[in-house]
Formats: C-alpha cells, sequence, structure tokens
C-alpha cells in the first residue's frame, strides 16, 4: 500500500478500477432485469413470496453491509485494506450467483422456494464481500475530492457500459444459448456474466493502489455507528439513492411484464437482432453514460445538490412521458426512455461522489477513519433501493390477480403499468425533497480536504 505524496491516479488506475464496476453493473443489471420473470414467471413462484425474499435479504444485509465496512476499515495487509477482498471474493461472488439461476431439477414449489432464498441470500453476502471493499477503495484512492471524483465518473461509465450490454445482448443471448427454453438460456448467460466479472474484479485488485494510509487506532464499532446515523450529509444522500435506485429497479424489474403483457410485444427484432426489451435496456444504459459525462462536468460548477434534485425531475418527465405515448409508439418511448437514463446517470455519479466526500467529512470532524463502514451503508442503502423496486411490483401483481402465461384482466393490466410508470415516479418526489437537506458544498469540501492534507502531513 503506497504512502506516498503522489495524489494522481492516472488513466491506467482509473481504468483498472473503473473496470469493477463493470462486473458489479453485470451482476446487478441482469438480476434486475431477469431475477423476478426467471422466479415467476418461468419457475411458478408466488409473486408476493419472490417479493418477500428480495426484502427479507436486506435484512441480512443490513447487518453484512456495515459490519463488512467495520471489518474491511479494520484490515491491515500488504495490500492494503479494502483491495484484498476483490482478490478472495471474486470466485465465490461469481459461483453464487449462477446458483441463483440453476435450481436442481425435480423440486417442488415449496423445495424452489427455499433455493431461490438461500441461494439468492448467499449470493448477497458474496456481493456485500466484494463490493464494499470496492467501494471503500475509492475512498483512499486519493486524498483529493477533484481525483475522486474522476475516478467515479470511469466508474460509472463502466457500471452503464455494463447496461448496455445487458441490454443489446442480454435478451439475445438467453434466446441463442437457450435454443428455445428460457430458463437454460438465462442460465447459461449468468455462467458468461460470471466469467467476465471475475476476470473484472481481478484486474482492479492488480491495477489500484491505496494512497491515503490507515489511521493508527480506529475508534470503536458502536461509536462508529452512532457517528454516521447522526451524519445529516449521508442521511440524505443515503435516502436519495434508496429513492432513486427504488424508481430504476421497480421500472426493470416489471418491463418484461408490461412488454409481454400490455404492449403485446412478441420478442420480433425493431432493429438489427434488438427487441422492444433490448431496445429499452440499451436506451436507458446510453442516457445513464450520458448522465456520467454530464454530471461530471456540471458537478465542477454547480453544486452537487441541485444537480441531483434536476436529475430527478428529468426522470420524472421521462418516465411520465414513456407512460402517455401509445403502446406502439417504439421510438418516441425510445427517447424518454433515455432522458430517464440520463438522470440515473447523473444520480449514481455525482451520489457515489458524495459518498467518498462524506467519509471525509467525517474524518475532518471526528478524527475518525471509517470510509468502509461510510460507504458500506451507502452501498446497503444503494441495495435496499433495488430490493424495494424488485420486490414491490411483486406485490402489487399479487394483489392485482396476476397469472403467469395468460391473458391478464383489466385489474392485472393496470397494475403492472402502475408498478412500471407510478411508482417510479412516486418514489422520485421525495427523493429531490431529501436532497434539499444535503448542505455540504463546495467551499465545505474544499476546506476540508485542505485540513486533512495539513494534519495527515
Amino acid at each position: 500500500m503506497s504512502t506516498g505524496r503522489d495524489d494522481r491516479v492516472r488513466l491506467g488506475e482509473k481504468l483498472g478500477y473503473g473496470v469493477g464496476d463493470l462486473a458489479s453493473g453485470l451482476y446487478l443489471n441482469f438480476f434486475g432485469f431477469f431475477l423476478l420473470y426467471f422466479l415467476v414467471d418461468l419457475g411458478g413462484l408466488a409473486p408476493a413470496a419472490v417479493g418477500l425474499m428480495l426484502l427479507l435479504t436486506k435484512l441480512v444485509d443490513a447487518v453484512t453491509d456495515p459490519m463488512m465496512g467495520l471489518i474491511a476499515d479494520r484490515t491491515r495487509t500488504r495490500w492494503g485494506r479494502y483491495r484484498p477482498y476483490l482478490l478472495w471474493g471474486a470466485v465465490p461472488l461469481g459461483l453464487t450467483c449462477v446458483a441463483v439461476f440453476a435450481p436442481p431439477a425435480g423440486m417442488t414449489q415449496g423445495e424452489a422456494l427455499v433455493w431461490a432464498y438461500a441461494s439468492y441470500t448467499v449470493a448477497m453476502l458474496a456481493y456485500t464481500m466484494v463490493n464494499v471493499p470496492y467501494g471503500g477503495l475509492l475512498g483512499v484512492i486519493s486524498p483529493r475530492a477533484q481525483e475522486r471524483a474522476s475516478v467515479t465518473a470511469y466508474r460509472m461509465a463502466f457500471s452503464s457500459m455494463a447496461g448496455i450490454l445487458i441490454g443489446v445482448l442480454g435478451t439475445t443471448l438467453v434466446r441463442e444459448l437457450g435454443g428455445g427454453d428460457e430458463a437454460r438460456g438465462i442460465l447459461l448467460t449468468m455462467v458468461c456474466i460470471a466469467g467476465v466479472g471475475t476476470l473484472c474484479i481481478f484486474a482492479t485488485f492488480a491495477t489500484t493502489r491505496e494512497r491515503i494510509p490507515p489511521a493508527a487506532i480506529n475508534g470503536t464499532i458502536a461509536g462508529d455507528l452512532k457517528v454516521l446515523v447522526r451524519t445529516g450529509p449521508w442521511l440524505a444522500v443515503a435516502a436519495a439513492a434508496i429513492l432513486g435506485v427504488l424508481a430504476i429497479a421497480a421500472r426493470a424489474g416489471s418491463a418484461l411484464f408490461w412488454f409481454k403483457y400490455v404492449a403485446g410485444d412478441d420478442g420480433t427484432p425493431v432493429v438489427l437482432f434488438l427487441d422492444r426489451v433490448a431496445l429499452f435496456y440499451t436506451a436507458l444504459a446510453l442516457g445513464q453514460i450520458s448522465g456520467v459525462v454530464i454530471g461530471n462536468l456540471m458537478q465542477r460548477r454547480f453544486e452537487k445538490r441541485d444537480l441531483i434534485i434536476a436529475a430527478g425531475g428529468l426522470k420524472v418527465v421521462g418516465i411520465l412521458a414513456f407512460y402517455l405515448f401509445p403502446l406502439d409508439a417504439v421510438w418516441p418511448q425510445t427517447v424518454a426512455q433515455y432522458f430517464v437514463g440520463i438522470g440515473f446517470g447523473m444520480l449514481m455519479v455525482l451520489a457515489f461522489s458524495m459518498f467518498t466526500d462524506i467519509a471525509e467529512y467525517v474524518d475532518w470532524k471526528s478524527g475518525l477513519q471509517m470510509t468502509g463502514l461510510v460507504v458500506a451503508a451507502s452501498i446497503f442503502a444503494v441495495k435496499t433501493g433495488i430490493a424495494l423496486g424488485a420486490a414491490i411490483p411483486g406485490f402489487v401483481f399479487s394483489a392485482t390477480g396476476f397469472v403467469a402465461g395468460e391473458a391478464q384482466g383489466a385489474e392485472a393490466t393496470a397494475g403492472i403499468g402502475f408498478a412500471f410508470a407510478l411508482v417510479p415516479v412516486m418514489a422520485l418526489l421525495p427523493a429531490m425533497v431529501a436532497m434539499l437537506f444535503y448542505r455540504l458544498d463546495r467551499a465545505t469540501v474544499a476546506q476540508l480536504e485542505a485540513e486533512l492534507a495539513a494534519r495527515r502531513a
């Protein structure tokens, strides 16, 4: 681990760090797009049972995410505090994610539900083991906020690239690898993702450095948690992240159902080999990349808080426009979805940049180095948003009489539309309000950065 005074993060290291989020993005996007469909429409499990599963796993994460952050903060190895977990966790993460889509043949419905609960819980534990230290590494990759913001932009660009790959290739790989068997196609596609993801995480371990040396003595676990829950900037960004991600996850999780049962899409390619579902996800991912670039450039002149509020407004307009267009208005809907992606990309690049600023703020204010905990709690907020966004459609479908594989009645059709469009809008409005309580502006960050540099010197 470096303790030198070279604060610059060169291009190769930025790319090396960013490619780690390509792995995370591939896993999470694939789960977000296909898990509910795999378990409910193909597996025959009750939508409410799967929704409950997604929520209950967050109770586990509520303990394991902060605990992983606390453990990483206190780890001391020749590779640093956070990087070792990338080396140790990459393979278990890939194997457990594959297991979610590989229930043994001949299971009863009850056994299949138990398998889903157990395998998904273990997969999320493996994800925590890798992704929390990965996020913590961003906080110590440079003591300069501007450098961390730049690295965050690379990270979010690779995350958006993962969305593009799932959007462009996801349904195609499922179709081609499955040979008519969607469940088999989903499993084999996840096998491919696991192989690529493992290599990406190894690359991040090999190419990155930790430039902020650990404190000789850290605070207590209880003391660190107490400080975190009293940190106003973190509470504001965490609330916005939960609700902002919930909106996108609810939309992604219900999209396959909306296109199949509401729009009546039969999977016919619209352009090249892309069907409407692939076009929908690709537009989101392309917009996300644009949003990352826009957010990274604009944060140099405007406050991050104001940009996130504007991004939320853009997503609301895009989602409502998509919803109000005729069902067969493919290209207007695609354009609207692109603008939803811009807002989402801005949210993610700014929020993760804010999380590392908050870790520095805590260090400056309290003298406690708890980067891993701050980032872990922030990742838990994002995962909570994903889980809620995936679970709520399941509950809505169950309440409105959805029946897998059959023509849906008016109430079930309305329920799908509600989960697909109105739930996201209802989540985004309070997310924008939450950001009004974030008051860690650029002048304060510059001040604390200078004082921390003097203290560390």
